[in-house]
């Protein structure tokens, strides 16, 4: 049976690439299985572009951020890593140059989305803009989410959520793609956020949470107890961590004393600041997520 090839085209803007590290760190399958073999029978993920881990440098590789919508009309995934600038034309981040003329990444990124077969927005920055996006936001960043908006752009939106996001979520992300197609809505959270890994709330699963019933609560970090009163947001995330957990398995933010900082969540930092302060849950009922 012939393989079939999937393009992949994978953009960063204003991001710090810990979403390409925690991808690279993928254990089951590797980053080795997932870019040299088939992922599933019969399909196989090319990557034709990720300014990371590529060899090609230069005018050749831009060449194929600007020629894939017209070679590959819904043809290739698009992934957006970091958030995208978009004040002053977008020239607080640019990728590549057109003559003497820096390539705004918002362009880029609108470009590529509307001839893309379907567009993740890759952490906290690509979904909804992230740390880069925080008050007060000279360079007008702002994720996925609120781009497409602007622009008007209607392709498949999935944000993989997270600071950064666990690799198993965007990996099985991309394997249900290779073996179902795009996940229809009910696959999907009111954020687009695929179930299957966001469909849990964390204080619901928290090996802590007989210590929150209880009213025993840490005095600080480390402590046992229930860690609500240290700023603890797992009663208002929706993530598998305390199942998945990290690093192959070995350890998650509550395990190791740490409270859940809220980072699978919409406007991450903002919305959630003070980190280490109990949650103002008056302040959160008129903050507005999308």
């Amino acid at each position: 049976m012939a393989t079939s090839e999937v393009p992949v085209i994978w953009v960063q803007g204003a991001a710090c690439s810990g979403c390409s590290v925690t991808v690279l760190n993928s254990v089951h399958p590797s980053i080795q299985n997932i870019l040299l073999d088939e992922v599933v029978p019969g399909k196989h993920i090319n990557l034709r572009f990720h300014a990371t881990v590529m060899a090609g440098q230069g005018a050749p590789v831009i060449e194929i951020l600007r020629t894939a919508p017209k070679e590959m009309p819904k043809g290739y995934v698009l992934v957006v890593e970091g958030a995208i600038p978009t004040a002053e034309g977008g020239l607080y981040c640019a990728v590549g140059e057109d003559g003497h003329r820096h390539i705004p990444f918002a362009e880029h990124v609108e470009n590529l989305a509307k001839s893309a077969l379907a567009v993740i927005g890759l952490g906290d920055c690509g979904s909804y803009g992230g740390i880069p996006s925080c008050k007060p936001n000279p360079t007008g960043a702002m994720g996925c989410v609120d781009f497409f908006a602007a622009k008007k752009i209607q392709t498949p939106l999935i944000n993989i959520t997270g600071c950064p996001p666990n690799p198993d979520w965007f990996v099985g992300t991309i394997a249900h793609i290779l073996l179902f197609g795009l996940p229809g809505p009910s696959a999907l959270d009111d954020l687009g956020r695929p179930k299957a890994f966001y469909g849990k709330l964390i204080h619901d699963n928290c090996p802590r949470r007989a210590f929150f019933d209880a009213g025993i609560f840490a005095k600080k970090p480390g402590e046992e107890g229930c860690l609500y009163e240290r700023g603890c947001k797992g009663p208002l995330t929706y993530a598998d961590c305390s199942d998945r957990q990290w690093n192959n398995g070995t350890n998650w933010c509550i395990r190791a004393g740490a409270p859940c900082i809220g980072c699978a969540e919409p406007r991450f930092f903002d919305r959630f600041a003070p980190i280490y302060e109990k949650t103002d849950t008056g302040r959160l009922a008129g903050f507005k997520v999308q």
